[in-house]
């Protein structure tokens, strides 16, 4: 929704300036998206005289003139037909951005001639569609700047544009007067009030309108007006300007002002020709299939049920949303039909989006507009009408009945503080739903046509506090019990629960399966023996208790399978049992992965998964539960594991977290599952509790020193881990070194068999001075000499 100030102002008595109401309206929730200064891109435009005008020597229609400037006199070369001496113009020189046809001036010549500059137009300097010629100006000294002359004589052209995002629940604020209301309610000016205006009819409106019974639903009103002998032709220069500054192409009069009070009262009108129209309107749903040619010049095929508006050749406007252009006013219309209707929101929206067609009035009625406004709204269009094109009017036809919108709630003054928490006087809340046209009746608020938005006692608190201002609403302390009750969970527990809860995040879908297994598939996860033996299984494929989750879930997915269930993201939290004594038992997490990701998966576009995504997840799971971030990958995993795709994350060499990867064929086969398929498993109580606890994060650290970045390649036998290289450069200077990584892994050519060249990037992050060459260079030596020692490589050549 766009606007201009002196638009809104003819609605709003204030004085505030344009940035006082961009933030008072987001402050009232409208929030406003930008503001274009229109003055900003005329600023480099002066005004010059043209002292003589001389044909140009090989061209017509091109005038040779001289030209008074704030630099002197500029020759400059006009092909306007208005181009002559003693004419105030607008100059743009050398280096000055025309936006009208997105070029900036220079010196050139034109057909021989050298110009200094350019004599602009309305349309090159987007203040109208005017193109037949230069500006003239009526005064102004030369050198002065042409937004200072438009400030003093014409303000509305460079008058400020404020553009505010509607939410669907305010449609009364699609209309500068429903915004200048807001305003007003908060105190920022004065309402002006809106009169309605008186019309004489001068005979009656010849042409009738009917509505079919199955189209009441959507059209429950509609109102007609005839008015004979107008003179469409250019809209007046305000007028224009306004519809200029939004965005909007002024046409003709006659269609310029529906458009006008489209925005300025959230009434959208329609006109037709009246001698085009044949007979009287009917409003009815399309049978399917008609056709209609609409204003936009397009063809449109009507969707069966779609409201359209006919007279006796057939469609003539799809209602509600777009005219015709059979029956659409020109410069020779001199007989005007002029319509107000009232359309339900949702036959709007659904006639507009199987159309495809997106109107300033298909915009508002689907949002919903004021329905009491209907014949009001009529009368506003038709008194401009006639000041400004002449004719006489009819009286007005009305079809169907106004719907009722009248409703009221109780007023509840004690609800705002405990709603909303803000303490505002009883009288002050009054004030406020009668500034915004509530009308009170001792403690019920009778809610006003154009609010559909207000559907109760808490719509009305809203509203009160919306205009108090949210912001002066304070932070007070809940009130606590005398004794402060302990925490019902252990922190085991709750790290459980975490772990659960973004396990289900990622994805992954929740299983219980039974603590009891089979020998064979414990004995594949290193179970099986008489230490987790029952005593007396209810089931010979139950004989043992689980020493991993992960049987459960590949059971599980092999019978997802089985029915044709190919993606799976499984996971299960519980105990694993080393054998049938007290403390034998461990809390675990396992996931399991099996088929593609994608639409049916959870990491990204459809591929299938691989160890990454079991890493990922494996890492996500531990995060939550405050796995400290230094953890290492480390190899060395289960048999069940496939060896060269998994890995351990680790504290050391003996602290294990978690283990990840692809699950051995072998197991894949002996489980019935079409692999392959990937898995982690975490043991919560094997991450330390932090020494100290509490909910904040630690501070940030920051440098403007710049860092410094080292690459080194290693010559190292074929079996060296790259973690070990990077274990080793971290620890050359703690201090110095932010960060060590891999980029780069060569095998073969010169290197001979059994080598392998590691490329690391070492960054180093001063944190008191910067770094001198001198001192880069003996950190470099650290990082050789430890990842020498370290690995028996050798730094490459």
């Amino acid at each position: 929704m766009k606007f201009t100030l002196s638009w809104l102002r003819r609605h709003l008595d204030t004085s505030a300036t344009v940035v006082e109401i961009a933030d008072t309206l987001t402050d009232l929730g409208l929030e406003v998206e930008g503001i274009e200064d229109r003055a900003a891109r005329l600023a480099d435009f002066t005004l010059g005289y043209v002292a003589s005008a001389e044909q140009h020597p090989d061209a017509d229609r091109l005038r040779v003139c001289q030209v008074e400037t704030d630099e002197g006199t500029k020759q400059i070369i006009c092909g306007a037909p208005n181009a002559r001496a003693g004419i105030t113009v607008v100059v743009a020189k050398p280096g000055v951005y025309v936006p009208g046809i997105d070029t900036t001036i220079g010196v050139g010549k034109i057909r021989g001639v050298e110009s200094h500059g350019m004599m602009a137009s309305e349309r090159e300097l987007e203040l109208s569609d005017e193109h037949d010629g230069i500006i003239e100006l009526p005064s102004g000294a030369v050198g002065q700047r042409f937004v200072d002359w438009l400030a003093e004589n014409d303000p509305a052209k460079v008058d400020p544009v404020i553009e505010i995002a509607i939410t669907p629940n305010r449609p009364d604020a699609l209309g500068v007067r429903g915004i200048a209301r807001d305003l007003a309610a908060r105190g920022l000016g004065t309402l002006k009030p809106l009169e309605r205006p008186v019309i004489e009819a001068g005979f009656d409106c010849p042409v009738g309108v009917t509505i079919d019974d199955d189209t009441r639903d959507g059209c429950p009103a509609f109102a007609l007006r005839l008015i004979r002998g107008v003179k469409n032709g250019p809209s007046p220069d305000w007028l224009q300007d306004q519809l200029h500054a939004i965005g909007l192409r002024p046409i003709s009069f006659l269609v310029d002002v529906t458009n006008w009070f489209t925005y300025d009262l959230n009434r959208p009108l329609h006109v037709f020709d009246a001698n085009i129209v044949k007979g009287g309107l009917r409003v009815h749903r399309a049978a399917g299939g008609e056709t209609i040619t609409a204003l936009d010049d397009k063809d449109y095929t009507l969707p069966q049920g779609a409201m359209v508006i006919s007279d006796d050749t057939g469609p003539e406007s799809i209602a509600g949303i777009m005219g015709g252009a059979h029956s659409g006013v020109t410069e020779d219309t001199v007989d005007v039909l002029v319509e107000s209707a009232y359309w339900d929101p949702v036959q709007i929206a659904m006639t507009g989006r199987a159309l495809k067609i997106n109107s300033d009035a298909r915009y508002r009625f689907e949002r919903g507009v004021d329905p009491a406004f209907t014949p009001e709204g009529l009368d506003h269009a038709t008194r401009m009408i006639l000041d400004h094109a002449g004719g006489e009017a009819s009286t007005m036809v009305i079809a169907g009945e106004l719907p009722d919108t009248s409703r009221a709630y109780r007023l509840d003054t004690a609800r705002v503080e405990s709603l909303v928490g803000m303490s505002i006087p009883a009288e002050t809340q009054r004030e406020t739903l009668t500034a915004l046209g509530f009308c009170l009746d001792g403690d019920m608020a009778h809610v006003p046509s154009w609010r559909p938005d207000v559907q109760g006692e808490a719509d009305l608190v809203e509203e009160v506090a919306r205009i108090a201002s949210l912001t002066k609403l304070e932070g007070k302390p809940m009130t606590r019990p005398a004794q402060v009750l302990r925490p019902v969970l252990t922190p085991m527990q709750q790290r459980e629960r975490m772990a659960r809860r973004t396990a289900a995040a990622l994805g992954y879908d929740e299983c219980v399966t039974y603590s009891f297994i089979d020998a064979e598939a414990a004995e594949l996860f290193g179970g099986g023996t008489d230490a987790t033996r029952l005593e007396n299984p209810i089931s010979s494929d139950m004989s043992h208790m689980r020493p991993a989750l992960l049987p459960g879930l590949l059971r599980a997915a092999a019978r997802n399978q089985a029915r044709g269930f190919a993606d799976m993201a499984l996971f299960e939290i519980g105990a694993i049992f080393d054998g049938g004594e007290p403390g034998e038992q461990r809390l675990s997490l396992s996931g399991l992965l099996v088929g593609q990701t994608g639409p049916k998966g959870v990491h990204g576009d459809r591929r299938p998964v691989d160890v990454f995504d079991a890493r990922a997840d494996a890492e996500a799971v531990l995060a939550s539960i405050g796995a400290p971030a230094k953890a290492q990958i480390l190899r060395g995993v289960d048999e069940w594991w496939h060896p060269g795709r998994s890995g351990k994350i680790c504290l050391g060499p003996k602290k294990v977290l978690a283990v990840f990867g692809e699950i051995h064929p072998k197991v894949l086969r002996a489980m019935d599952v079409k692999g392959p398929a990937m898995g982690f498993t975490i043991w919560p109580e094997e991450v330390p509790f932090p020494k100290a606890a509490g909910t904040s994060k630690g501070a940030l650290t920051l440098s403007d020193l710049q860092a410094v970045e080292r690459d080194f390649a290693f010559v190292v036998d074929a079996e060296v881990d790259a973690q070990r290289l990077v274990q080793a450069a971290q620890g050359a200077d703690k201090a110095l070194i932010a960060d060590v990584r891999v980029f780069d892994e060569f095998i073969g050519g010169s290197l001979g068999e059994g080598r392998k060249s590691l490329a690391l990037t070492v960054r180093l992050q001063p944190s008191d001075k910067t770094l001198t060459d001198k001192e880069i260079e003996a950190v470099s030596a650290k990082v050789v000499e430890k990842v020498t020692k370290a690995t028996g490589g050798q730094l490459r050549g």
